[in-house]
């Protein structure tokens, strides 16, 4: 029969401070990976407005570039508009279209700007995006595009 030293028999299982200290481990461990999930949700939001917007300037280009004497007689320039503009024309009605797409994609915040100058035009689309980038919120994406 095998005899145990008296250190060896009184130490069975784990002892209460060391089941609270790896709980404790545990719960910081999880609350970070809960702040990182959270933290990459928020950016991709982020991204996704970017690309949007991107989007939406591409596709005033080219509504443009289907429009070309008009725009290259300045009919689509527009100051920085937040409401849009009445309808009318076609290119009154692309301007109108082009904002309100922007309004239902980058939120009520989301304003244009179109200025071309010898069939070079710079399109600027500016949104509210300070869920995103954490207290940053005017964001601003300049596109510039040749009409002719």
């Amino acid at each position: 029969m095998k005899t145990l030293n008296s250190a060896a028999r009184h130490q069975r299982g784990a002892s209460l401070i060391e089941v609270l200290v790896a709980a404790a481990i545990l719960g910081f461990g999880m609350l970070g990976v809960a702040a990182l999930q959270s933290l990459a949700m928020r950016n991709s939001q982020s991204s996704l407005e970017r690309s949007q917007a991107v989007m939406h300037g591409y596709a005033i280009l080219d509504a443009m570039r289907a429009n070309a004497q008009v725009a290259d007689n300045n009919g689509y320039n527009m100051a920085k508009t937040c409401e849009a503009p009445k309808g009318g024309d076609l290119s009154a009605n692309d301007r109108q279209r082009w904002i309100n797409s922007l309004k239902s994609r980058l939120g009520s915040d989301a304003c244009g700007t179109i200025a071309c100058n010898a069939g070079t035009c710079t399109v600027t689309v500016e949104w509210n995006d300070s869920r995103g980038t954490g207290g940053l919120a005017a964001q601003q994406i300049a596109i510039n595009g040749r009409i002719l």
